[in-house]
């Protein structure tokens, strides 16, 4: 399976998993808060219908209802609203409460206070009819007591028994006004009679009893308050409805959705590079070199694509030095070798005779050839790390003097002085046969360079960390262009000069004093000397 592949399926799974999460939760909690809400509301509902059927029980009329409106109000934390069946408004708590009344919302709930008879199983039509007239003085008499009293200015108790019907009872009135009062609804009671001139029509009737209730509440609603209706909230109070599962699906498919492009999107930026990446390293691997890969940005991808290029190039400047090794090396072994060759079948021929100056030269013809054979050994080993050092403490003036010694001879020969100074007690933790060959080096390179009369010096100092060994001449000197090849294998400043060493004598030196954790450097000026200073820690 593709890397694509696998971030796209791996990315959908998560975002699936979280998002049905995510949208079953919300579902759960909107439904929750949703049936709380209703819950709640319809308990509002019934208290604010229970209050307000309270007032009217002890009331002859709607007549003062804002007080209890606005008392509902504020305890239940709701906008009412109470009109009658013509739909005038009785209450308004937004206007009590100074504000403009906002519309409605939702169906009312109904408020009728007048009486209901309940017929006993099995009654007969005329005992429905004495029922409801005996029924009728009771109510009479207690309304129109409630109406006497509202006039008097008086309270009005309904007091409830169980199993017996609801009586009024005056409150904190003398017992004249009551006596008063008892009189008036006696007398408003008896001479009508609805239920008694017209009940009898409702007997012929299928629905007797639904007549008989309806005659008996036309007649009192000149006494009892009339049905109102309640409404509860407004229009900017309506909470939002539950989330319907159909949306909350749709919106986690458009998550998904959107997710999945984003995850095509990102493994096409993260696996562009890659696959140019791969597609060099393939042409690297078969061709031994390939185009450097296009980078942009700064990320992490873009330092894979430089460490890339950089690597690429470091290859090709390899099997370039490669290339150039093998060349130089063919050079240098050519000539000498058919020199020997030429000087060999002249002798084989007859053509030159045998002297001891001829096979002295070819001799030393010889020797050089092992030398650049022996130098080349050398150097590969270094480089591979495999060269085996001997390390012991040295003292480099000591060292240094050895090196004057060994080469006294040939300075003498060349007109040349050698001197060592020293500066301080200079010793490393070194190979000494490897730093005498570093130094053998330096110095022959010095007396091949510097003409008759000249002086050479090695100066040996120590400091804190290091201790440094500078071999100065006052030969003519390394042109400025030819500095940075100095170190260079078979690389020498004057081509067309003769073939005094390898070529390989500095590279040599550069190599053994890296490996022995130091550094090795070079200045020079046209006409007056060179300095190569090898510095080596203590």
């Amino acid at each position: 399976m593709s890397f694509r592949l696998r971030v796209l399926l791996l990315t959908v799974v998560l975002v699936a998993t979280s998002s049905a999460a995510t949208a079953w939760l919300t579902l759960q909690q909107a439904n929750q808060a949703l049936t709380s809400y209703v819950a709640a509301s319809h308990r509002d509902v019934e208290d604010a219908v229970a209050e307000l059927a309270a007032y009217g029980r002890t009331h002859p009329t709607w007549s003062g209802v804002e007080d209890p409106v606005q008392t509902l109000a504020g305890r239940l934390n709701q906008r009412i609203r109470v009109v009658d069946d013509s739909g005038a408004v009785l209450a308004d708590s937004d206007v009590l409460a100074g504000r403009t009344a906002r519309p409605t919302v939702g169906a009312p709930s109904l408020v009728d206070v007048r009486p209901v008879v309940a017929f006993p199983p099995g009654f007969d039509a005329y005992g429905r009819l004495r029922l409801v007239v005996a029924s009728a003085d009771a109510f009479y008499r207690g309304w129109i007591m409630t109406s006497c009293a509202a006039d008097a200015g008086l309270d009005v108790r309904l007091v409830q028994v169980n199993g017996k019907p609801p009586y009024f009872e005056i409150l904190g009135g003398a017992e004249a006004i009551r006596s008063a009062c008892n009189r008036r609804a006696k007398e408003a009671s008896r001479p009508r009679g609805p239920v008694d001139t017209r009940g009898k029509e409702c007997l012929n009737r299928d629905n007797d009893a639904e007549c008989l209730i309806g005659l008996l509440n036309e007649d009192l609603s000149a006494y009892a308050p009339k049905p109102v209706q309640v409404y509860l909230g407004a229009l900017d109070e309506v909470p939002a409805r539950g989330v319907p599962a159909r949306a909350i699906g749709l919106a986690a498919a458009a998550v998904v959705l959107v997710t999945a492009v984003c995850a095509v999107l990102l493994s096409r930026r993260v696996l562009r590079p890659i696959g140019a990446l791969t597609t060099a390293s393939r042409t690297l691997a078969t061709q031994g070199r390939a185009d450097p890969v296009p980078v942009t940005g700064h990320d992490e991808l873009a330092e894979l694509a430089r460490a890339f290029n950089r690597m690429a190039g470091s290859l090709a400047a390899s099997e370039e030095r490669q290339r150039q090794l093998i060349a130089d090396v063919a050079h240098e072994l050519r000539t000498p070798l058919a020199n020997l060759r030429g000087y060999l079948e002249a002798l084989e021929d007859g053509v030159m005779p045998p002297s001891r100056e001829l096979f002295a030269s070819l001799h030393e013809e010889a020797l050089l050839q092992q030398r650049i054979v022996d130098d080349l050994q050398d150097l590969a080993m270094a480089e591979a790390g495999v060269l085996a050092y001997h390390r012991t403490t040295v003292d480099l003036a000591e060292l240094a003097e050895t090196v004057r010694t060994a080469h006294a001879a040939v300075a003498e020969a060349a007109g040349l002085t050698v001197e060592v100074r020293t500066d301080g007690e200079p010793t490393v933790y070194a190979d000494p046969d490897r730093l005498r060959q570093v130094l053998g080096n330096l110095l022959r390179n010095a007396i091949t360079a510097t003409p008759p009369g000249g002086r050479i010096t090695l100066t040996v100092t120590a400091d804190g960390s290091a201790a440094t060994v500078a071999v100065s001449d006052t030969g003519r000197g390394i042109a400025p262009a030819d500095l940075p090849h100095v170190f260079d294998r078979l690389w020498r400043a004057d081509p067309a000069r003769g073939r005094g060493g390898s070529g390989l004598g500095l590279a040599i030196a550069r190599q053994l004093v890296s490996d022995h954790g130091g550094t090795i450097d070079v200045t020079s000026t046209v006409g007056v000397g060179t300095t190569f200073t090898v510095r080596l820690p203590h």
